[in-house]
């Protein structure tokens, strides 16, 4: 350590310890036994184990995880020149996983599996949405900010605005604000709206940064997608929990005979609805606003066939430990019901997009409901969120998407 310290001084228990040594980058409130100096909320903190340190973070007493890390090398200095390479470091790995066109809709900073915790950076063409659920990258936003315009500008990439979609509850657990619209800073632009057109996978989408579900799209299931697409040709498919009917759209752009896609949100099917024609597949789809779990059980209960590939694309049933197994009750449910709806050939894109579901739990729910359906699972392929949203080994919280294509048999 060649430099004097400025930060006050945070000691942690030896179970913390362990765990920091393991990699991972959140400290407990719990697991400090001692401050020296007195640290601020949203400042940084240096991180000790007895004599030795440990790294540097976001301290935040209010927040259940009271220090986030953003680095453990002594000698770092924590300027806009730190961000600078932190961002650099982001955005040309996206422009290395995802090339060509990809790039110019993709996850641009992906929190902690970039390093800079809480924060969330969403790229759809020349507009970068942003959420931040971590009160110290609240204070450092600005350089944050700049240095994205700064790296994405000098390689030939068009800004065109920033918005800011920190309508979140997390928020409130930093003690920070719920508030979303366009960052302002001088030469930064503000453009006339927040709706703007991507292009994924040769599908075109409307988006809606101030007010489409999270920060307007959901870009992890990209390549899932695509895996759908190249299976669809020639099948009747249903799209469940369609939103704005990406999957489905991809399905009839690789030549599916027809798509029914279905949604509890009539605004969400509208935009489907006109995506679809911005496509030009809206002949080749329909659209049906009911409840999934409703729609399933009246066409089990009628012994229907008229699909014969069946996507299930739900939100997350939990985002607790604690309600675990009735997500997995109801994941087994709908699981079951689409099983017994195919015909013995049929096909089954299914996923969970929530942490707490693990995939060795995902996996024997879909075996337990396979079961109760009386058909075997012939897997096809086992997938993940796009490599736009890393994951990192030693965070387990980075991974939450499980993905699967099977065939009934």
């Amino acid at each position: 350590m060649k430099q004097k310290r400025q930060y006050p001084k945070v000691m942690i228990s030896p179970k913390a310890e362990r765990s920091v040594k393991d990699g991972h980058p959140w400290i407990y409130g719990e697991e400090i036994r001692q401050r020296e100096g007195e640290p601020q909320n949203g400042e940084l903190v240096d991180v000790f184990a007895g004599n030795a340190y440990m790294g540097t973070g976001f301290f935040n007493s209010a927040s259940k995880i009271a220090v986030r890390l953003i680095s453990r090398n002594a000698n770092e200095v924590f300027d806009a020149r730190f961000w600078r390479r932190r961002v650099e470091y982001a955005v040309h790995y996206r422009k290395t996983v995802m090339p060509g066109p990809d790039f110019a809709c993709c996850r641009l900073i992906h929190g902690e599996a970039d390093q800079m915790p809480g924060l969330t950076v969403d790229r759809y063409g020349g507009i970068l949405s942003v959420q931040i659920a971590c009160l110290g990258m609240e204070h450092v936003k600005d350089m944050v900010y700049r240095a994205l315009w700064d790296v994405l500008t000098e390689m030939g990439e068009t800004v065109t605005g920033i918005y800011e979609r920190n309508d979140i509850v997390l928020r409130t657990l930093e003690g920070l604000p719920e508030y979303k619209g366009w960052y302002r800073s001088e030469g930064i632009p503000i453009p006339e709206s927040a709706v703007t057109e991507i292009c994924e996978n040769g599908v075109k989408y409307l988006v809606d940064v101030e007010n489409g579900q999270k920060t307007g799209f959901f870009l992890d299931q990209k390549y899932n997608r695509a895996a759908v697409a190249r299976i669809a040709k020639g099948k009747r498919v249903l799209d469940c929990f369609t939103h704005t009917g990406s999957f489905g759209l991809n399905a009839a752009l690789g030549g599916a005979e027809h798509v029914t896609c279905v949604d509890v949100s009539q605004s969400a099917l509208d935009m489907a609805k006109e995506n679809a024609i911005r496509s030009g597949l809206d002949g080749k789809m329909d659209f049906l606003c009911e409840d999934v779990f409703d729609l399933l059980t009246k066409l089990a209960e009628r012994k229907c066939r008229d699909y014969d590939f069946i996507i299930l694309d739900p939100p997350a049933f939990t985002k607790s430990r604690k309600t675990i197994q009735a997500a997995a009750r109801g994941y087994k449910e709908i699981n079951m019901k689409a099983m017994k709806l195919l015909p013995r050939g049929g096909y089954l894109a299914t996923c969970s997009c929530s942490h707490f579901m693990t995939d060795e739990l995902f996996r024997k729910t879909l075996a337990k409901a396979a079961k109760d359906a009386a058909v075997s699972l012939r897997q096809i392929e086992a997938r993940q969120q796009a490599p736009d949203h890393p994951i990192l080994w030693n965070v387990p919280e980075t991974g939450y998407l499980k993905f699967y294509i099977f065939q009934v048999v």
